[in-house]
């Protein structure tokens, strides 16, 4: 029977010569089903099919035909009665300049609610992502879990053997029957950690298929251009910016709209009558003109500061999101140097457990140490599974703010 550090120096080695062409993320196609599924992409989807709706009412305008009319049967002493009617038909009309600005409000509202069915796109991808790499962080825990139980086993086993062969004592067969105890509870503690995060995916992205087992994270690697060029593109192809300009851009032209609206568009249309029973028939010209007042003045004075709040909130969507890129490359970097670090301390601990199990070969180094750094050698490698996912994971959340993953540009 293999002694059971032995499996830790083997795991090892597979993590240090591991290839690094896939990695442990979910198809492209499946992500792509799982988003469009998303309530909250179909909702904004929807809100796009709004948006160009109103666009093309913009466009069309909302001046349109009506027809006032009446006939009333009039009765004159010593003439008699007669048959009187009158009909106007009128239509708004726009002054120059205003049609132009509304088909711009229109088409800028349309913009803003497409880069926003891609923001909604985009934080569901992330959401997405965090579940995923959830799920693979808690396998992680379980597997080398699992993996320790299997190495306690054997180690109570082989000193249960050397107890009947009267070469141990019955403590040492106790100690390590404690330690196979408590390898059991973390194994069973995590394997619910695990269970709870991939029901938790299950459940926020039904659509997406998932393995039935989680993927074992690659080690990640950084690329070789550096980081800088990642925070460029999330400030370059962020949708959000995109559609706080397009909201901005739509409110000046709202502004500039009620502005104009001060001087009211004018009405005009004909006039058919008919009197006394038709001795009298006449035609002509009718044209209505609204007096604007205060309130127009003050519906323009609104739009005006709706136009500089939207000015002042995409400066602020611009400085969050280059915030959200310096996090973003600071976090890839530091999630890089904690994993390399965890690897190191993990080389060192599988080191020392070799030392100490020469030594209890010579006898010289009792069980109990050896019990410990078997411990130390279990976290050491739970802390490194752990790096490793949660690297991956800055690396992944990068991909996807720069439109690199998942997203179009």
């Amino acid at each position: 029977m293999p002694r059971p550090g032995f499996w830790f120096a083997s795991v090892l080695a597979l993590v240090a010569g591991r290839a690094l062409a896939e990695p442990a993320l979910p198809p492209p196609e499946a992500v792509s089903a799982a988003l469009d599924a998303t309530p909250s992409v179909m909702a904004a989807e929807a809100r796009t099919g709004a948006a160009r709706a109103e666009a093309e009412a913009l466009a069309r305008g909302t001046q349109e035909f009506s027809l006032t009319a009446s006939f009333m049967r009039r009765s004159v002493d010593r003439e008699g009665r007669y048959d009187e009617y009158d009909a106007v038909l009128q239509r708004p009309v726009r002054l120059p300049g205003k049609g132009k600005l509304d088909r711009a409000a229109g088409q800028y509202g349309l913009a803003a609610a497409r880069n926003r069915a891609e923001d909604a796109r985009h934080q569901a991808a992330l959401l997405l992502a965090d579940s995923w790499w959830d799920w693979l962080v808690a396998a992680a825990e379980a597997r080398v879990d699992r993996q320790a139980v299997a190495n306690y086993t054997a180690m109570l086993a082989a000193v249960q053997q050397r107890v009947a062969l009267r070469d141990a004592a019955q403590l040492e067969a106790d100690q390590a029957e404690g330690a196979l105890g408590a390898a059991r509870l973390a194994a069973q503690q995590s394997a619910g950690r695990e269970a709870v995060a991939r029901a938790r995916l299950a459940a926020r992205f039904p659509a997406l298929p998932l393995p039935d087992q989680a993927p074992d994270p690659d080690p990640p690697e950084l690329p070789g251009a550096g980081l800088a060029e990642f925070g460029t593109k999330i400030v370059a192809r962020s949708h959000e910016i995109a559609a706080a300009d397009a909201e901005a851009q739509r409110s000046v032209a709202v502004a500039e709209r009620a502005r104009r609206d001060r001087i009211a568009d004018p009405s005009v249309g004909v006039r058919l009558f008919s009197e006394r029973g038709g001795a009298e028939r006449g035609a002509g010209v009718v044209m209505t003109l609204p007096i604007g007042g205060g309130h127009r003045r003050a519906m323009a004075d609104r739009a005006g500061a709706e136009a500089t709040a939207a000015q002042a909130d995409l400066a602020g969507v611009r400085l969050a999101v280059t915030e959200m890129a310096t996090t973003d490359m600071a976090a890839a970097e530091a999630g890089q140097a904690a994993w390399q670090r965890a690897r190191e301390a993990l080389n060192a601990q599988v080191a020392a457990l070799a030392k100490l199990r020469r030594g209890q070969a010579a006898g010289e180094i009792g069980l109990a140490d050896v019990l410990l750094g078997e411990r130390q050698v279990h976290d050491a490698f739970r802390a490194e599974a752990i790096a490793r996912a949660e690297a991956q994971r800055s690396l992944t959340r990068l991909r996807i703010d720069s439109h690199e993953l998942w997203i179009s540009e």
